[in-house]
């Protein structure tokens, strides 16, 4: 395998050994041998190290880290999904392993695009996917039919290409409305938390997700939580619902900071660079007085950024 280029990210740290990205991963990793450098002016404070390649080594083409978040950034989209792919299927065998389940929490937009290399060789064949749980993070109150659907895409994409049962995936009730939408997920959630498939957080008692996987939009949004939006604040709901999103369709259910923040695994995939400015913000530059949706992200466990070279370029 042709060697790859690491970029340390300033004000980020160096990246040290961490549980949740084990040593000796199950599945090898395949990254494209086109590697295009980030020029000088752009990464101005940044040291570029060659990287190591070889069975057993680090699958990561870049990594930093900054408080409990670790930043990898990829020459393109298509080496981004390789390492997601990856990063995925070890931590589903990790927690199915550990303790029989994985749940695992999607998000809409390029996301689902960008886990495509999990229906591929090795992983469509390899993973266990019996232990899966699949849930969403927020949701558009349309049908799951519906071209707007997270539901949809997520099928369409990866759902539909892998032997998950139906009773793990956790869909809306497109039926109600976006209030008893959410109260209906939030009480779905609790009968998950009784009957121990979903685990809690010893620090806060809400739902503790094993993997929660998010994207980001061009304003700093995650979820359905948006800048400066009533709904960022609250701390009492696990789910709730807005009526009013400033991005269409206006009516949605979302999970709420508090539970996004108990995760256990959090990696957030931005590609492009409509976002480089959200994610300069989120790495401390940012000149904003209130800080932005992303910002507020701050799991207890493990948080890793996952970019292409465009989303990194204001770094």
């Amino acid at each position: 395998m042709a060697s790859s280029h690491l970029y340390f990210v300033a004000p980020f740290r160096t990246l040290r050994s961490s549980p949740s990205l084990p040593k000796s991963p199950r599945f090898p990793l395949h990254v494209s041998r086109s590697s295009h450098l980030l020029t000088h002016k752009t990464l101005a404070f940044s040291t570029v190290i060659r990287g190591a390649s070889g069975s057993g080594r680090s699958s990561w083409r870049a990594m930093a880290e900054k408080g409990k978040g670790k930043v990898v950034v990829f020459d393109s989209e298509e080496d981004l999904s390789v390492s997601l792919a990856k990063y995925t299927a070890d931590l589903a065998d990790k927690f199915s392993k550990e303790k029989g389940s994985f749940t695992v929490v999607l998000s809409g937009g390029s996301l689902i695009k960008s886990l495509r290399k999990l229906v591929e060789t090795p992983y469509v064949d390899a993973v266990d996917w019996s232990t899966w749980h699949v849930f969403w993070v927020d949701e558009r109150v349309v049908p799951k039919d519906h071209d707007d659907s997270n539901y949809k895409l997520a099928f369409a994409g990866f759902l539909s290409k892998v032997p998950i049962h139906p009773g793990k995936v956790y869909a809306i009730n497109d039926a109600l409305p976006a209030e008893g939408a959410a109260d209906d997920y939030e009480t779905c959630l609790k009968h998950l938390v009784k009957s121990n498939v979903i685990s809690v957080s010893a620090a806060t008692g809400v739902p503790k997700f094993d993997l929660m996987l998010l994207g980001m939009g061009p304003d700093g949004h995650v979820a359905s939580l948006f800048p400066g939006h009533p709904l960022v604040k609250e701390k009492e709901k696990w789910v709730t619902f807005i009526k009013d999103s400033p991005k269409p369709p206006p009516e949605r259910i979302t999970f709420t900071f508090p539970v996004i923040n108990s995760s256990a695994n959090i990696a957030l995939v931005v590609c492009g660079a409509g976002k480089a400015g959200p994610v300069n913000a989120a790495s401390g530059n940012g000149q904003n007085s209130d800080p932005l949706p992303v910002q507020m992200v701050s799991p207890e466990g493990e948080l890793v950024w996952f970019l292409d070279k465009d989303a990194a370029s204001k770094l």
